[in-house]
């Protein structure tokens, strides 16, 4: 029965529309592997077997006579920051103990409408503020590739429950967010793929805020089909949320096959860091060299302002952080420490329900809105930000039709890093290249492209139109074809 977690998704629907297997087997398999690594990996911080088999009951039913839609009886993790009906709803923060919501996040109804089955709620950084997954009220989680003689090493944040449970097959497949690199780093360091759709894409209706001009729903996955299914099913138009917008939704699986022949790939020379690793620029050149094989052009260009992406970012984030995460009083639900007056009892649930990670970024928020810096860093960071598109928009009128970076600027490092303890900037520092992507609302995958030189998972970012994910999923599978798909040696 373990053999069923190996299948991707597209193998699993394929399976189960010509009942070779079902789906309460698939499930009952998932279920298995997950409550037995859990302990290892801490990928769930809580597991939803009896919904599960029920919703895999009615998916064998479905799929009996024939019906059922494009996720029909397959099993996936969602990210701790989706509410999903009485079910943990925590944003893995102990401000909202025992919240279990009344409702349903759009993009987890969408995903339920299409049949898929949900097998737990998954480990994430405490409110998406992290990196690494570290930050979590319930534990940093353990990335299934170990790194040398045997090290525990992060894998990536805040979806690096999802990212670890999908590549250790614990889930065939997962929900993600992406604020400023929450999928794609995360999936570069696991060896997975993620996609960060365009701001907008997917609704944000249901889904704990953390910044939001900049957080976006998206898939993590096996490979660059199964996100395209994912995708397809969770981007929806949705009256309830109106940054969300209201366009038909490709059928992105269809992209996948189609040749690059005559493509323009731009290469941004302010991506080459000083220090970089060599592996990464090596891993960066070997992705040209895919794309030129693949019939692909590739352009020089240049993105003036990608410096200041990372301190620009590191200013609007906290800000609209520090304005959304507000409304934790502890008066209208989770944790409540009671004080002798209103406002004491205020100080002592944020005091003792925020994490120091949580903490720091509110912090940050509430000075650079306050009356005397308002002007000097928040209005400031904002006109970066418009140079920040400009620059994109320029490049993409010049018939770039998409971008190829590096995913991150080194492989999965240890859990506990004390350089990365020590300071939160190195820590910040993980998000240099994908950030951009959030600040300019544009959609953005990570494909495992090679392996460091201790044998780890790195990942290639491709950047796209206003829209054009499919574009994404064209280029990415030329991507995934030539480099082949990376699993860990399972230990856990």
């Amino acid at each position: 029965m373990t053999d069923l977690t190996s299948l991707t998704i597209s193998q699993a629907r394929e399976k189960l529309r010509a009942k070779e297997i079902t789906s309460t087997e698939l499930t009952g398999a998932y279920l298995e592997a997950a409550n037995a690594a859990n302990n290892t990996l801490n990928a769930y911080v809580t597991m939803t077997d009896e919904l599960a088999l029920e919703q895999a009951k009615t998916s064998d039913a479905k799929l009996a006579q024939g019906e059922g839609g494009d996720l029909e009886g397959i099993p996936l993790g969602i990210k701790d920051l989706f509410a999903t009906k009485s079910v943990h709803t925590q944003a893995c923060s102990h401000i909202l103990d025992g919240f279990e919501p009344r409702y349903e996040s759009t993009v987890t109804q969408n995903l339920f409408d299409d049949g898929a089955v949900m097998i737990g709620k998954l480990n994430m950084d405490e409110f998406a503020m992290g990196s690494s997954n570290e930050t979590s009220y319930y534990g940093a989680v353990t990335n299934p590739w170990l790194g040398k003689d045997g090290t525990k090493l992060v894998p990536g944040g805040s979806s690096g429950g999802s990212a670890s449970a999908v590549a250790a097959q614990l889930c065939a497949g997962a929900t993600a967010t992406d604020t400023g690199g929450s999928i794609r780093q995360p999936a570069a360091f696991t060896g997975t793929v993620g996609i960060k759709p365009t701001y907008g894409r997917c609704s944000r209706w249901g889904t704990v805020a953390f910044a939001s001009s900049l957080d976006q729903a998206g898939p993590i996955a096996r490979d660059v089909r199964d996100a395209a299914i994912m995708l397809k099913s969770m981007a929806s138009p949705d009256a309830k949320d109106t940054t969300c917008a209201d366009l038909p939704v490709p059928d992105y699986e269809a992209s996948i096959g189609k040749s690059v022949k005559g493509m323009k790939i731009g290469i941004p020379k302010e991506y080459r860091l000083d220090g970089m690793p060599p592996e990464i620029e090596q891993l960066w050149q070997k992705g040209v060299e895919m794309m030129k094989d693949a019939g692909a052009e590739i352009v020089d260009i240049s993105l003036p302002h990608t410096k200041y992406a990372l301190p620009a970012y590191y200013i609007v984030a906290p800000a609209e952080a520090s304005s959304n995460l507000a409304r934790y009083d502890g008066v209208k639900y989770g944790l409540r420490v009671d004080g002798n007056t209103i406002d004491e009892m205020y100080e002592n649930t944020r005091a003792a329900g925020f994490g120091e990670e949580v903490k720091r970024r509110i912090m940050i928020g509430t000075y650079v809105l306050s009356a005397g810096f308002y002007d000097a860093y928040y209005i400031r960071a904002q006109k970066v930000r418009t140079l920040i598109k400009q620059d994109f928009e320029n490049v993409f009128a010049q018939g770039i039709d998409t971008i190829l970076t590096p995913a991150t600027p080194s492989a999965a490092f240890a859990i506990g890093d004390k350089e990365m303890a020590a300071d939160p900037v190195k820590m910040y520092l993980n998000d240099v290249f994908t950030v951009t992507v959030n600040m300019a609302g544009l959609p953005g995958i990570s494909v495992p492209a090679g392996l460091s030189n201790d044998g780890l998972p790195l990942g290639l970012q491709l950047i796209g139109k206003p829209f054009e994910e499919g574009t994404l999923f064209q280029a990415g599978a030329i991507i995934e074809q030539a480099a082949g798909t990376f699993t860990p040696k399972k230990w856990w």
